[in-house]
C-alpha cells in the first residue's frame, strides 16, 4: 500500500468511526455528556505537568522553525491556559442541553400538533491552527451538542493536541461514551486536510479556525458545507447625535483593548458634524498607545500628521495597532461604507438618536450589529452562549458567534392521535 493510500484508509476509518459514534451520541442523555465534560476537565488539571511537557516539545520545534513571537504565544500552554480549558469545559457542562428541545408546537385544524425539535448536526470536522486550547473547546462544544468531532490541529501543536486528546478520551471513558466521539487526526501530513474536506459521506459540516489563507483554502476545496468567516473588518460609527464621552470610550476600547482579534475595530467612521470635536481627543489616546492612524482627506484636515488612507485600507483587517478613519456625511453614508467595505462581522453605532439606531440595526448587513457598545463584545461568552466554536458571517445555517445551538439543526415533528388526511 502506498503512503497516500494508507493515509486515505486512515482518514476513511476516522470518518466511519465518527459516524457510528454520532449515532450513539444522539441517544446520549445530558447527564452522560456532562459527566464526560467534568471528567475531561479534571483530567486536564491532573495531567497539567504532562500537558506542559508535551507543549514544550512543540514550542522547541517552533523556535527551531523560526515561528514568530505571536505564533509561539498562541501555541503556549501556560498554567493559566490549562486552567481556562478546564473551566471552559465546566461552563459548557453547566449550559442547558439544546438537544431534544421542542418549540413552536401548535395544533392544526386536522388535529395534529406540529412543532420543531432541535437535533445534532452529526459529524463535525474542525480544522485549526496554532492554539491547542481549541482542541478542548471544540471537543466540549461538539460533545454537549451531541455531535461527533474530527479535529485536525496544526502540525506545530501535534504533541500538545495528542496530550489533550488523551484527557478527552479519559472523560469519554468515564461517562461510558464512545471513544470515537472525539478523534484528533494523528498525523502532520498536510494531505490529511484535503482528504477531510472531501469526506462528505462521513462528515456533515466543516469548521475552519485560523488565518485567512486556511479559511480560503477550506472554502475553495471543501465538498462539505462550511461554517466560517474570512475576516473581521469591523466599524464603529460616531453619529452626529452621539454622546461624545461615550463615543471616545467605545472607539478606544474597540481598537485598543486587544489588537489581534477578529472583533477589533479596523475602521472608524465619524459624522462630519462632530469630527472636529471628537477626532483630536481620540488622536491623543491612540498616539499614547502607539496606534498608527490612516485617514481620508477630511480626516487629515483635522489631524494633519495622519497618513493618507488608500482604497485598500478600507478593505484591510489589520489585526495590529493600525486604524483607518473616514469622515462621512451622515448615517446613510456610514451605512453605505460599511455595507460596501465591511466583512459582515461586527459593526457599531454610537448615537442618542433612537431613529438612527433603529435604521443602523435594520440596514447594516452584518452578523452582529451594536448600538452604544464596543465591537469587542462580539463573542460567544459575552453573548451568554458559553464557549464558541467560531463566528460565522454567512447567512446559512448559523450566523454570528456559533455556540451550542449553532451546532444543532431542527427537524419537524408531528404528534397525532390516529389522524389520516382526507
Amino acid at each position: 500500500m502506498t503512503e497516500h493510500a494508507a493515509l486515505e484508509s486512515y482518514m476513511d476509518n476516522l470518518g466511519r468511526r465518527a459516524r457510528r459514534a454520532a449515532a450513539e451520541l444522539a441517544r446520549a442523555g445530558t447527564a452522560a455528556k456532562n459527566t464526560a465534560l467534568e471528567a475531561t476537565a479534571a483530567a486536564l488539571e491532573a495531567r497539567a505537568d504532562r500537558l506542559r511537557a508535551e507543549n514544550e516539545r512543540d514550542l522547541e520545534a517552533g523556535r527551531a522553525r523560526g515561528l514568530g513571537a505571536a505564533l509561539l504565544d498562541r501555541l503556549a500552554l501556560t498554567p493559566e491556559r490549562i486552567a481556562a480549558m478546564a473551566e471552559g469545559l465546566r461552563q459548557i457542562a453547566s449550559l442547558p442541553d439544546p438537544v431534544g428541545e421542542v418549540t413552536g408546537l401548535a395544533r392544526r385544524p386536522s388535529g395534529i400538533e406540529v412543532g420543531r425539535m432541535r437535533v445534532p448536526l452529526g459529524v463535525i470536522g474542525i480544522i485549526y491552527e496554532s492554539r491547542p486550547n481549541v482542541t478542548a473547546d471544540a471537543a466540549g462544544l461538539c460533545l454537549k451538542s451531541g455531535n461527533a468531532a474530527i479535529l485536525r490541529g496544526g502540525s506545530e501543536a501535534i504533541h500538545s493536541n495528542r496530550a489533550i486528546a488523551a484527557c478527552i478520551l479519559e472523560g469519554l471513558s468515564e461517562a461510558g461514551l464512545p471513544e470515537a466521539a472525539v478523534q484528533v487526526v494523528d498525523t502532520t501530513d498536510r494531505a490529511a486536510v484535503g482528504l477531510l474536506l472531501r469526506m462528505n459521506r462521513h462528515v456533515d459540516v466543516i469548521i475552519p479556525r485560523g488565518g485567512k489563507g486556511l479559511i480560503e483554502r477550506v472554502s475553495a476545496e471543501s465538498t462539505i458545507p462550511v461554517i466560517k468567516h474570512l475576516d473581521g473588518i469591523c466599524h464603529v460609527y460616531i453619529d452626529a447625535r452621539a454622546d461624545l464621552d461615550q463615543a471616545v470610550r467605545i472607539a478606544d476600547n474597540a481598537k485598543t483593548q486587544r489588537y489581534g482579534v477578529c472583533n477589533a475595530m479596523e475602521t472608524l467612521l465619524v459624522d462630519a458634524e462632530v469630527a472636529a470635536r471628537v477626532l483630536p481627543r481620540l488622536h491623543g489616546i491612540y498616539s499614547a498607545k502607539g496606534v498608527t492612524l490612516r485617514g481620508c482627506a477630511r480626516t487629515r484636515e483635522i489631524l494633519p500628521d495622519v497618513a493618507e488612507a488608500t482604497e485598500d485600507d478600507w478593505r484591510t483587517e489589520y489585526l495590529a495597532p493600525i486604524l483607518s478613519i473616514r469622515v462621512v456625511d451622515g448615517l446613510e453614508a456610514a451605512i453605505e461604507h460599511i455595507n460596501t467595505y465591511g466583512s459582515h462581522h461586527t459593526d457599531a453605532i454610537v448615537t442618542e438618536d433612537y431613529t438612527h439606531a433603529r435604521r443602523f440595526l435594520r440596514e447594516v448587513d452584518s452578523s452582529s450589529v451594536m448600538v452604544n457598545a464596543s465591537t469587542r463584545f462580539a463573542d460567544g461568552f459575552e453573548y451568554g452562549l458559553g464557549a464558541e466554536i467560531g463566528i460565522s458571517t454567512d447567512k446559512l445555517h448559523a450566523r454570528g458567534p456559533v455556540g451550542l445551538e449553532g451546532l444543532t439543526t431542527q427537524k419537524f415533528i408531528v404528534l397525532g392521535e390516529g389522524q389520516v388526511r382526507e
